[in-house]
């Protein structure tokens, strides 16, 4: 499978640029920047540290690459992302995209681009975060309509978004697995006064130094809690679950895909 990473320098396309390379199944035809980055023209691997040259160069400009490649990785900005999403749509590319922040509009067009390409879009790319999202939707089946239902979500002091992608599909999951839709019940954030509205959910967010990610759901009850967290300790995790979602996406027709497809879940 021949792949294009976008944003290779980046704290997520390193990584993944890494891993891609070190795969059998995988070769990495180009990376593709963000203009006047200082990095655009390098050899790939010295871009993103992989310790050797890669024989193939970062560019600022994916259309001129993009007929070398299968899949196309991006886990860049929303900005960047929704012009790679097009391009790829254009030239009938795979895409695997773990960009946050989207709008419910943005999202759409990404739905809309599955019934030409196979579309792949994960919020996280982490196999244990998407094991939590399981049992969440188990929870919430079982006690979500008694439980006072709180999430608190932990990242880096550089993240950009918040809640967090992760955080909301969280949202989504358990107000599904009840039958309702998270823009109905979540509150996000608490200051003043604001007793608890019975039946919301809770939104919460810390951004400081390098926390790579931190995921808690609390289930609160009187007398007792139930909480069910993810901790990632760096970022290899979800690169390395991107990289997955790439490979799966081989031999996929047009559709939108999620990471629960790529684990069987």
């Amino acid at each position: 499978m021949k792949v294009i990473v976008v944003g290779p320098r980046g704290k997520m396309g390193k990584l993944i640029t890494q891993i891609a390379a070190s795969r059998e199944d995988m070769q990495l035809v180009a990376g593709v920047a963000p203009e006047g980055r200082d990095y655009i023209g390098m050899d790939l691997g010295q871009a993103a540290l992989v310790g050797y040259d890669l024989g193939v160069p970062v560019v600022d400009n994916l259309e001129s690459v993009i007929d070398g490649c299968d899949v196309i990785i991006d886990f860049s900005t929303k900005e960047m992302a929704m012009v790679v999403l097009e391009l790829a749509r254009k030239y009938k590319k795979a895409l695997v995209c773990g960009t946050t922040g989207f709008s419910e509009e943005e999202m759409e067009r990404f739905r809309a681009a599955a019934s030409e390409i196979p579309m792949l879009y994960a919020a996280n790319t982490s196999k244990l975060v998407n094991v939590m999202n399981k049992l969440l939707e188990i929870v919430a089946e079982k006690i979500g309509e008694e439980a006072d239902i709180e999430i608190l979500e932990m990242h880096d002091q550089w993240k950009k978004d918040a809640p967090s992608g992760t955080s909301k599909e969280m949202g989504e999951i358990m107000a599904h697995a009840m039958g309702k839709e998270i823009s109905d019940l979540a509150v996000y954030g608490r200051h003043g006064e604001c007793p608890r509205e019975k039946g919301t959910i809770g939104y919460h967010s810390l951004r400081a130094g390098n926390i790579p990610s931190s995921h808690s759901v609390y289930f609160g009850f009187m007398g007792e809690r139930l909480e069910i967290t993810h901790h990632s300790y760096n970022w290899e995790c979800f690169a390395r679950g991107a990289c997955d979602c790439a490979a799966y996406l081989a031999d996929k027709a047009p559709g939108f895909y999620t990471i629960q497809d790529v684990l069987n879940l």
